[in-house]
């Protein structure tokens, strides 16, 4: 089934305790669509500048990645640089050039508009509701966010929620958005702010689930060698949202079953820098991944 997703594309600079890159390719959207591509062809809708290199658009193509939402403007690609703590858990951003991104007005194009399942990437409110405002009957509409909003735009957040049958975002976001203190109400207390589920990412500790038929727990795959933690969150989205997407399914099993098709695609995701490891694995390692992890939540 078709498979929307909007948001950014970036050149990541990227310092850890396992190593360095620079300028390889980040930013939301690119996660999110390679990953989702496992399961079905994305349809990918962003911003780059004159200096993004073919070779990534024909990348995107290959894995049929639908770029005709891709639009090239003149000026440069957003960059982001950061450094990541010796806990992996913690980062400093060094330097942030929004370049082009800063002024991206998503206009889908016609094709694009029937797309049944869409993803509304980390961006503000005003713009993932008018991305909704052009998708004609969507199945299921899932949502990222940040901090940044939550403390800037929190009314437009707040209008946006009823329109989402998924929302995403991480534990400290959650306890920003419901001022709770627990994670527990927290989850509970965004559900009841309109989406039909919402999805707490705990990074090194799983994720939560809250949805009608209660709260489902995921722990983080064993990984033994993180090399780098960037873009995790959007490959666990792109994990989840392309299982439902592949099946057309939105039952509570198929949710759980998701959940942990997103787990298991970003442990791939921070074995590399960038999509570096997503480029080299193929749907037979997911699977297998994927029943490893199976076996180990069994008892």
């Amino acid at each position: 089934m078709s498979l929307l997703v909007v948001g950014s594309l970036a050149f990541d600079s990227i310092e850890t305790p396992n190593g360095k890159v620079d300028d390889a390719l980040g930013g939301s959207a690119s996660f999110f669509s390679v990953v989702a591509s496992f399961f079905t062809k994305p349809r990918l809708v962003g911003v780059v500048g004159q200096d993004f290199p073919p070779e990534h658009i024909q990348m995107f193509r290959a894995k049929g990645i639908d770029t005709s939402g891709l639009v090239t403007k003149e000026g440069k690609t957003f960059r982001w640089k950061g450094r990541y703590h010796q806990d992996m858990n913690s980062r400093d951003t060094l330097d942030v050039q929004l370049n082009v991104f800063g002024t991206f007005d998503p206009v889908l194009p016609k094709h694009f508009r029937d797309s049944r399942h869409v993803f509304l990437a980390n961006s503000s409110p005003a713009i993932q509701a008018k991305v909704l405002d052009q998708v004609e009957k969507p199945e299921i509409v899932m949502a990222d966010t940040m901090d940044l909003w939550i403390n800037t735009e929190k009314k437009g957040l707040l209008e946006l929620l009823p329109r989402l049958d998924g929302f995403l975002l991480n534990d400290s976001e959650a306890l920003l958005l419901t001022g709770e203190t627990n994670l527990v109400r927290a989850g509970h207390a965004v559900r009841k702010l309109g989406p039909k589920f919402v999805i707490l990412k705990k990074g090194e500790h799983g994720a939560m689930l809250f949805s009608e038929a209660g709260v489902f727990v995921v722990p983080a795959y064993p990984t033994p060698h993180i090399v780098d933690p960037t873009g995790a969150g959007d490959s666990f989205a792109g994990g989840v949202l392309g299982s439902l997407a592949a099946d057309s399914a939105s039952s509570a099993a198929d949710l759980k079953r998701a959940m942990a098709y997103g787990t298991v695609v970003a442990s791939f995701t921070v074995e590399g820098f960038g999509l570096d490891r997503l480029g080299e694995i193929t749907r037979k390692d997911l699977d297998a991944r994927y029943q490893e992890y199976r076996k180990m939540l069994t008892f």
